[in-house]
């Protein structure tokens, strides 16, 4: 079902992150299916929309945005204990939101002259949450709350519509819109919905800002209008990455790498261990527990592709090295002195750390984000929080007497650069 990546007793430096290759998710090859549609939805707009979700999604939609009436019911029918479930995640998610929200940073360098780093939140966003193979109420959450607590004026929220559910979003997504307060949603799903985004269509006005998961078409027109608008990442398949020794529990590790591949038949599960028992106890524990569960074929492809793999290293010390280069979205420490190894790790979306930190979850219920770097991206990019949706602007102000003392240097420099009139602006303001 999953198959053996041995690495012990590498005689020679090896590349780790090849070691452990990813599925195929070819975002450059999608260019000629996405470009179109973009253009399309630019230069024809709401018609061009329409369209495109009869094509893509099977249903006909009249009106794109949402009535609020229709979100207010929709929170009025949902299962009280899923409500109740949503209340504690945005309560956790918005505690640590909080917390991460940046002050203004005032620098004084001299009397008179003083720099102020001010943080500003984005004007306007626009969420999209994926409603395909599952409807991802949670990353309705996971986009808003953050945007809220920057201070984000105006969200927009767009998600497929539902052939199921009379061209409409989920139910349950309708719903988590109205318990958060965001009275503008859309029925746009795929590429066309980031193209309205990115060119206000419609009642839609342009946002600033586009952040939120999808299929490779989603991320391929984020990334052809990046520019046009910001962008928080370009999420590929989802990913779970597992260091674990002889103290982990393999009914865990298996239930853990089991619990992303019913993401999408390309997510990645990956066990890195120095135990052959574990190893065996882990594929052991795989093949009772995928049989019992509800998407068997959706698990065992996803398992059984070049993207997973239990790959056995001669220490933690190597496992660390392995994992550090694949740059998990999610990595699970499951060690002994867990939190020690967790806390040298440098490329991870999201670390989880000891036997009871499982990725379901920071998924939901952990206060952590889920919008988190795929496809190696940990390396140099972080999941999506509150620093997402603000920038930060310089302020400079300077008396007179503040900008005399450095005058004669910024002459200096703007002189060593060839530019004159760059000292000339200092120097008129001291001509009598």
């Amino acid at each position: 079902m999953i198959r053996r990546i041995d690495l012990r007793g590498a005689a020679s430096p090896v590349d780790y992150r090849a070691a452990v290759p990813r599925a195929e998710f070819d975002v450059e090859a999608a260019t000629h299916a996405v470009r179109p549609i973009l253009e399309d939805v630019r230069t024809r707009g709401v018609e061009a929309i329409r369209e495109l979700s009869q094509r893509f999604d099977g249903v006909a939609v009249d009106d794109l945005r949402v009535p609020v009436a229709v979100m207010t019911e929709a929170l009025a029918n949902l299962d009280p204990a899923v409500r109740a479930a949503l209340e504690e995640s945005v309560r956790r998610l918005r505690a640590t939101c909080s917390a991460e929200l940046e002050t203004d940073v005032v620098t004084d360098l001299a009397p008179g002259a003083r720099v102020t780093h001010r943080m500003v939140p984005v004007n306007r966003v626009g969420l999209y949450v994926p409603g395909g193979l599952a409807p991802l109420v949670s990353s309705v959450l996971m986009n808003a709350v953050p945007a809220q607590v920057a201070g984000v004026g105006s969200i927009a929220l767009a998600s497929p519509p539902q052939a199921e559910f009379g061209g409409l979003p989920h139910p349950n997504i309708l719903a988590a819109c109205a318990l958060l307060g965001i009275e503008e949603v859309y029925a746009v799903g795929g590429a066309q919905a980031i193209a309205m985004f990115a060119y206000g269509v419609g009642e839609c006005a342009k946002v600033d800002l586009v952040t939120g998961p999808g299929n490779i078409y989603v991320v391929t027109a984020k990334r052809l209008l990046k520019g046009e608008i910001g962008i928080d990442s370009e999420a590929g398949p989802t990913e779970i990455a597992v260091l674990a020794d002889d103290t982990a529990v393999a009914a865990h590790v298996a239930a853990d790498l089991i619990s992303q591949a019913e993401h999408d038949p390309l997510a990645a599960s990956v066990l890195v261990t120095p135990s052959e028992r574990l190893a065996e106890e882990v594929l052991v524990e795989l093949d009772k527990q995928v049989g019992a569960t509800k998407h068997v074929e959706r698990i065992r492809t996803a398992l059984g592709g070049s993207q997973s793999g239990i790959v056995l290293v001669d220490d933690l010390e190597q496992g660390l090295a392995v994992v550090d280069a694949y740059g998990a979205e999610h990595l699970e420490i499951q060690t002994e002195d867990a939190s020690a190894w967790a806390a040298r790790v440098t490329n991870a979306g999201a670390i989880f750390v000891g036997p009871h930190a499982p990725v379901s979850l920071g998924d939901y219920c952990a206060g952590s984000n889920h919008v988190l770097p795929t496809g190696g991206c940990a390396c140099h990019s972080s999941g999506l929080s509150v620093r997402a949706f603000t920038k930060s602007v310089h302020v400079i102000d300077y008396s007179r007497d503040a900008l005399a003392e450095v005058a004669d240097h910024v002459v200096t420099l703007a002189e060593a650069e060839d530019l004159p009139g760059h000292g000339a602006a200092v120097r008129v303001r001291f001509e009598s």
